[in-house]
């Protein structure tokens, strides 16, 4: 597979989803370009996907989704060169809402909750993946927990998790058409020094319930829905002239109060309720439970509702201290689909398909599997049911034996450190090393004895 030119990317991408005027907002997660545009009738869906480079293209409520792989920034950094495509604000909102409506109510709160999360994976990463390293350098390597090393080291994995809501707020707005910056101010109220946790507070003589919003998710995100929908009111009929100071004033004084006396609370019961129900789920029948999500993985990440576990992700670490069923699922799965490429590089004759396949598999067992998805997995159809394969069975086994991963990370071989327990027993992390070699080896299997039917060049 040649070097991508991604000048030539972007300006193929740019004019095809409409031009320059009919793009509103342009970002990117780990592996895809994500545009807002005006009017969806402009966009040409089969161009785009022809494009050289261009894995796929995911039409989500109010937004396109080109899967590029790992090296989406690079083309980012060209595509935001054509035009003023930063920002969060976009003033026409009504191709969007026209979207949305095309879509059932279970499907806009995924497409939600996943959008929002997507932007924010790469602290989560940093965090988890630095928290592990914090267990390693002090149970393995003897770092005093009293030293400055560790104190800074363990800043970075306490500030990524405290102030989640902070940037869940911040995306979460951006997600809604709102304003970005006031999703991350309603965000920090919530975990000011006197707001957060404190008992006694009231508000114009209403009481406000004790509430603890370090590392919570779902206060935020209803809260910033409340807010989003002030926001607009008031974008919407105070005069031009007075938007600047009135429209933030008076969401923030509407929308933090609201949030204290109703949504917070609300919100933190919603969380408490998901755990303990995702957990007794997992309970009744574990092995089965880590299966289902070792199959389906490929799925989710094929219709773009990955990313939309993670309050469950959350909730689990906040009730039990780690993920037993999510990200534990996700990692044989993940590293299947990189089983699954290389047997189809070693036994295909397309060097396109040869190049595709080498690249995808290598970031599949780093936990990436996009580029596998859709450039191999569901092209060719039968490489999908080994992945699928070796995913289930690596999750059956994960959930036998009892598997879990303690820190938030890309479920992966990349991910070794966030499987090794707290208290230095070893077990978890060689019971996750096997599962996921298992997973390798029967989707590799399963894949090459299947084989594939694919275009000769």
């Amino acid at each position: 597979m040649g070097k991508k030119n991604y000048v030539q990317m972007a300006e193929a991408i740019v004019e095809k989803c409409g031009g320059v005027e009919n793009i509103s907002t342009v970002n990117h997660c780990m592996t895809r370009l994500r545009v807002q545009v005006k009017d969806t009738q402009k966009v040409d869906v089969d161009a785009i996907k022809a494009i050289p480079g261009v894995l796929n293209l995911i039409v989500k409520p109010g937004e396109h989704q080109i899967v590029i792989g790992q090296d989406v920034p690079s083309l980012y950094a060209e595509v935001v060169k054509l035009g003023d495509f930063a920002g969060g604000e976009v003033n026409d909102v009504q191709a969007a809402k026209e979207d949305m409506a095309k879509t059932n109510p279970i499907s806009k709160v995924m497409d939600f909750i996943g959008g929002t999360f997507s932007p924010v994976i790469p602290v989560l990463v940093a965090g988890g993946i630095i928290g592990a390293f914090l267990t390693i350098l002090t149970n393995f390597f003897g770092l005093s927990t009293d030293s400055g090393t560790y104190t800074i080291i363990s800043a970075i994995n306490g500030a990524a998790f405290f102030f989640l809501p902070v940037f869940i707020g911040y995306s979460a707005a951006n997600r809604l058409k709102s304003n970005g910056m006031l999703g991350a101010l309603l965000a920090c109220v919530l975990l000011y020094s006197t707001i957060n946790g404190v008992e006694g507070l009231s508000f114009l003589g209403i009481g406000i319930q004790a509430t603890s919003y370090g590392q919570t998710v779902f206060p935020i995100l209803l809260g910033v829905l409340f807010m989003s929908i002030i926001y607009r009111f008031l974008q919407k009929y105070i005069p031009i002239a007075l938007r600047t100071i009135f429209v933030p004033v008076l969401t923030m004084l509407i929308a933090v109060p609201i949030t204290l006396i109703f949504l917070g609370p609300i919100g933190t019961i919603v969380g408490n309720w998901l755990s303990e129900g995702v957990y007794a789920v997992y309970n009744f029948a574990p092995a089965i439970a880590v299966m289902i999500i070792g199959a389906a993985n490929a799925w989710l990440v094929f219709f773009g509702m990955n990313n939309a576990l993670y309050p469950v992700v959350f909730a689990l670490l906040a009730s039990v201290g780690s993920d037993p069923l999510i990200c534990t699922g996700m990692a044989p799965a993940n590293v299947a689909v990189g089983g699954a490429c290389i047997a189809v590089f070693l036994k295909s004759k397309n060097i396109t398909t040869k190049g595709v396949a080498s690249s995808a598999g290598v970031t599949a067992l780093l936990g990436i599997i996009e580029p596998g998805v859709y450039g191999i997995l569901f092209p060719l159809k039968k490489p999908l049911i080994g992945a699928m394969v070796g995913g289930a069975v690596g999750g059956l086994i994960a959930g036998l034996l009892g598997m879990t991963q303690y820190a938030v990370s890309t479920p992966g071989f990349v991910s070794i450190p966030a499987y090794i327990d707290p208290s230095g027993n070893p077990y978890n992390l060689i019971v996750s090393i096997a599962v996921m070699c298992i997973a390798v080896v029967i989707s590799f299997v399963v894949t090459y004895v299947l084989g594939f039917e694919e275009k000769q060049s």
